[in-house]
């Protein structure tokens, strides 16, 4: 996202159980589909993920600024 506007957005589709001991290997799956930079992720990012379905990166979360303002993971099931 830059600002309010999506400016790029994909969906992450897996087969296999959902582990968060596997989140890193997500992450890095869904950036390389971006084409931008893995994040440093937290325990806080998985945390947020888990208890609230969603969470953001922000420019500070990456070794090199990244050219938009933050990235946002949500889990949507169906």
């Amino acid at each position: 996202m830059r600002g309010e506007k999506i400016i790029n957005q994909i969906t992450y589709e897996s087969d296999d159980k959902f582990v968060y001991s596997q989140f890193f290997s997500y992450l890095s799956d869904i950036c390389a589909e971006l084409d931008i930079a893995t994040p440093i992720l937290l325990k806080t990012h998985i945390f947020n993920y888990a208890k609230f379905r969603t969470v953001r990166f922000l420019p500070r979360d990456f070794a090199d600024r990244p050219d938009f303002d933050k990235l946002v993971l949500d889990n949507i099931t169906i």
